[in-house]
C-alpha cells in the first residue's frame, strides 16, 4: 500500500512522509488501505484529499 500511495502523492508533488503527516495535521481520517485504492482506481478522489492539504 505504501509504495502504491507514494507513487501517487509524488505525481501530486509529495512524498509518502509529507502527504501523511499533512492528512494527520488536517484531521483527515483515512487509512493507508482505502488510500491506495483511490491512487490506483479512483486518481480523481486521490487528488482531491491531496488538494485539501496542500
Amino acid at each position: 500500500w505504501i509504495q502504491r500511495i507514494n507513487a501517487a502523492a509524488r505525481l501530486e508533488g509529495f512524498s509518502y512522509s509529507r502527504l501523511m503527516g499533512a492528512l494527520h495535521k488536517n484531521g483527515i481520517e483515512i487509512n493507508r488501505k482505502v488510500l491506495a485504492d483511490l491512487a490506483m482506481n479512483h486518481p480523481e478522489a486521490f487528488k482531491a484529499i491531496v488538494d485539501k492539504v496542500k
